[in-house]
């Protein structure tokens, strides 16, 4: 009777036996923090302005654009909501059309 004590006290151990194989580390995942700004989320790119950088300094009615629904052209006087989303693409142009800036607000 002694040694299905004996047997059940072996496996608990054997359980408790160290891995012969070293623990992996796993890189720690850095989370790029939301961008809080409109200064953030144009630096961070957040509205994939960057696709459109070679529309600067041209005229707005002259340009492609692709349909966007998150995209909106901001002229002088243009009176545009203050709600922030860093996904909107703003295309910024001058009194005579021309594509000053894209950012991201």
């Amino acid at each position: 009777m002694v040694r299905r004590p004996l047997v059940a006290i072996a496996l608990l151990l054997a359980g408790c036996t160290p891995s012969s194989e070293p623990p992996t580390a796993e890189a720690p995942v850095l989370a790029v923090p939301a961008p809080g700004t409109a200064a953030d989320a144009t630096a961070q790119d957040a509205c994939d302005s960057a696709r459109y950088r070679n529309l600067i300094g041209s005229i707005i009615n002259e340009s492609t654009l692709r349909e966007n629904t998150n995209t909106r052209i901001v002229a002088p006087d243009t009176v545009v909501t203050q709600d922030f989303r860093p996904d909107r693409l703003n295309i910024i142009v001058n009194s005579a059309g021309q594509i000053t800036s894209l950012e991201c607000y």
